[in-house]
Parts: structure tokens; C-alpha cells; sequence
């Protein structure tokens, strides 16, 4: 809804039919990277999250450590679900830190050394419930190799914040109201 990178003000919805907003950035210490000469920016939300089913279809290997099967064992530990529940459940990624943009002359996805440092972070201010459940990128800063064994990978630091001061008022997270009959006549 806000572009293909996310920051300060821009929310995070649920997948349709119901289209709830789940979150709302509330700071970016990487606000003021914006978008670079090659055109690249971080926090996207353009590319998925690295999966074994493309990797495999592109290159014939299998990789288990990827972002997908990282968020599904996380996942299926956290909720004590079987594999193909979990499959289903796994939503759309926002690759924060990620540096990724398309490239000018062919248009095509890139990925790029991440200007974030440490103490960097990006803040949410959660709208309903909801479970968040994080990978490392196994690409480390994006700068090498990618998904692999061999990448260098940072740790990522998670605080959770309890709101007493009713600032909840300030958000909608209701269900999308649109009607769902999408032109069908009965």
C-alpha cells in the first residue's frame, strides 16, 4: 500500500479476506537512508522470503536454513502444530535491514550490504495480537553469498513493550467491511 519499502507511519495488514492492520511502524533509526543512487532502500517488502521451493526450482538444490523453513521450525515449535498446518500459516515477510531495490536497466530484484549498525532498530506499535516470529537473514548483510552455510549472520534483539497509557485508541484494526461478493450476482 505504501511502496515496495517500509518505514515511519506505514502499517502492516493481515492477508485478505481480511485486511486488518496488525501494526504500524512508529520509528526507524534507518529513516534516513531513503533510497540509494542504485535505487535500493531497506525494510522491503517486495521479495518473499527466501523459500526451498524457489531454490530448488531455480538451481536444482535443497537448503534447509533458509528464511521460509527458519519461520516454519519457529513456528511449528512455538504453536506445537504439524508441519502442513504451519505451511499455511507463514504470511508475507518484512525483510527489515534488507538493502534491495531493482536494477535500473534490467529491472530485476537485487540485494545489497545493509547499512544498518548495531543499535539500529525499527519499532512497532502492535494494533491487535499478534505472533512475530523472526529470521536472521542466512544471507547475513546481503554483501555475499546468500543462503548459505558460509554467510555471516547478526543477531537481531527483540523488546516488547506493554502500553498503559490507552494510545490504542488512536488506531483502527478492524476487519476489512467490503462485502466479498466480488461482482458475483446470486
Amino acid at each position: 500500500m505504501y511502496g515496495t519499502h517500509l518505514s515511519v507511519g506505514d502499517k502492516m495488514y493481515s492477508n485478505f479476506p481480511y485486511l486488518r492492520s496488525l501494526a504500524t511502524i512508529s520509528w526507524d533509526s534507518l529513516d534516513w537512508y531513503g533510497f540509494d543512487n542504485d535505487g535500493a532502500s531497506v525494510h522491503d517488502v517486495i521479495g518473499t522470503r527466501c523459500d526451498p521451493y524457489t531454490l530448488k526450482l531455480l538451481s536444482g538444490n535443497s537448503y534447509h536454513y533458509c528464511c521460509h523453513s527458519n519461520l516454519l521450525r519457529a513456528l511449528i515449535t512455538e504453536k506445537g502444530i504439524d508441519i502442513h498446518q504451519a505451511e499455511n500459516l507463514i504470511h508475507d515477510v518484512l525483510n527489515v535491514f534488507m538493502c534491495t531495490g531493482f536494477t535500473k536497466d534490467t529491472k530485476q530484484y537485487f540485494m545489497k550490504a545493509s547499512p544498518a549498525r548495531k543499535d539500529d532498530y525499527l519499532e512497532f506499535y502492535a494494533e491487535t495480537n499478534i505472533l512475530g516470529i523472526l529470521s536472521t537473514c542466512p544471507g547475513g548483510d546481503c554483501s555475499k553469498n546468500h543462503s548459505s552455510d558460509q554467510a555471516t549472520c547478526y543477531p537481531l534483539k527483540v523488546s516488547i513493550w506493554e502500553n498503559k497509557n490507552g494510545i490504542k485508541k488512536l488506531f483502527n484494526s478492524n476487519i476489512s467491511n467490503y462485502n466479498n461478493n466480488h461482482g458475483i450476482v446470486e
